[in-house]
């Protein structure tokens, strides 16, 4: 892997490091945006705003970031302008499955103070039960006027949720599989009802207490209710990682790195951290809509280019789609492939299905397992079984309205969409270094 295995290790260490204060900080998706914002200002990146003009802001040499709706954001540096000069791009998605806070959501079941809940997405839901669970989100209130509300963000960082089992004397028939009803058994308990607490408005008055504001001001909100568990280390020889949010905050993590670690040389080197690929892409702030293609035009624009030229640039360009893949399962490898199967600490996933499901062609797939080859980086295929129609990414999304070549990869890992997830504690390192060798 390494010829110099101490140096080696130090980096698995620090990728390792890098990824859990990541996961620890990516609450929400907001919250995640505000960290990658964070990252990128650390390192010299100049903040611009969709809406202005960039012409006399953008430079050869610079390095920049853009947010859109406080959710999406795309990071991207200039290099020389030389013949030939090609865009290349690395995406990711910074959303995960699990349950957001409805409109109006005091609920009370005798005593008890609940909150009223929909699933976001597509989570294991009974990994969710009985654990200790916090709240993350925005919340609007009154402003100057009303196009213009105040726009707060809210962790609330310490355990003010849970979701009660069942206990096995009232439901005997709980480990042989029970269904799980998300209106009636994933309502988070919140308080015991007391002559203080306003049963009807309770959570607004949490709000209101938070961001100091009154209750009537309150105008609106977007909640994640997250699992707080912390990541750690585990394992006979600690070779393991586990921790909430890996999928997919592994390839934020990665594409942070490589865009940072990168100074410009030639060309347009760039990411994208996308909102809602958990619920299908089709968003405005998602990877089904023209958002990148319009940051990217603006961009050549700014430098003085034409539209025919960005649109070459479009037809010349890679990108690399980043989300997390599926490692055999120790109790279950009948799951997998027969023959395209990879563990944790393998490396990492390059991703094929020739249903397109994920983007890479074989052209595509070729770049990727030569730079892995160039920059001793483990790797292997990978593909569902064919009997299994298995998941997709916003590759898929993003190659079509891009028309732009793709490769899909990621990290493996086990239990994919628990609210705690597994990966190998080599292969952040592994994804890291493939990222910052294909934006080089």
């Amino acid at each position: 892997m390494c010829n110099e295995t101490m140096k080696c290790e130090q980096k698995i260490e620090q990728a390792m490091s890098g990824l859990k204060k990541a996961v620890e900080a990516s609450t929400s998706p907001f919250h995640a945006v505000q960290y990658a914002e964070a990252y990128l200002a650390a390192k010299g990146f100049q903040e611009l705003k969709l809406e202005e003009t960039w012409k006399e802001k953008v430079k050869v040499g610079g390095s920049y970031f853009v947010t859109a709706f406080d959710t999406t954001l795309t990071a991207f540096t200039v290099g020389a302008l030389e013949d030939g000069w090609q865009l290349r791009m690395a995406a990711s998605h910074l959303d995960w499955p699990c349950v957001m806070v409805k409109p109006s959501p005091e609920v009370t079941t005798k005593r008890y103070a609940k909150l009223n809940v929909e699933v976001y997405g597509g989570p294991i839901l009974n990994t969710w039960l009985d654990r200790p669970l916090s709240l993350a989100g925005r919340v609007c209130s009154k402003g100057k006027d009303a196009f213009h509300p105040q726009v707060h963000f809210v962790d609330f960082k310490r355990p003010i949720l849970t979701i009660p089992n069942l206990a096995i004397h009232m439901n005997r028939e709980v480990n042989k599989g029970v269904a799980i009803n998300a209106q009636v058994d994933m309502l988070p308990l919140a308080a015991l009802l007391t002559e203080k607490l306003d049963q009807d408005h309770f959570f607004l008055q949490l709000l209101a207490k938070e961001i100091s504001v009154e209750p009537e001001d309150i105008l609106d909100y977007e909640f994640c209710v997250y699992n707080m568990d912390e990541g750690c280390v585990c394992g006979f020889e600690n070779e393991f990682f586990s921790a909430p949010r890996l999928d997919n905050i592994t390839s934020v993590e990665a594409c942070l790195y490589a865009i940072t670690e990168n100074a410009p040389s030639t060309g347009i080197r760039a990411v994208t951290l996308y909102h809602n690929e958990e619920i299908g892409s089709n968003t405005k702030q998602g990877a089904n809509s023209p958002l990148t293609e319009r940051i990217l035009e603006k961009l050549y624009l700014a430098l003085g280019y034409d539209r025919e030229d960005f649109l070459n640039g479009l037809m010349n360009g890679l990108l690399l789609s980043l989300d997390v893949a599926h490692a055999i399962h120790p109790n279950h490898p009948e799951k997998c492939d027969i023959k395209n199967q990879i563990f944790m600490n393998d490396g990492v996933a390059i991703k094929q299905a020739s249903a397109q499901s994920y983007a890479t062609d074989a052209v595509a797939d070729s770049v990727v397992e030569a730079l892995c080859r160039e920059n001793g980086i483990p790797y292997k295929k990978f593909s569902n079984r064919s009997d299994v129609k298995g998941g997709s990414t916003l590759g898929r999304i993003s190659s079509s309205l891009l028309n732009m070549r793709t490769i899909d990869a990621g990290a493996p890992i086990l239990a994919m969409h628990s609210a705690r997830e597994l990966m190998g504690v080599r292969d952040q390192w592994a994804l890291n270094e493939l990222t910052k060798a294909f934006l080089a």
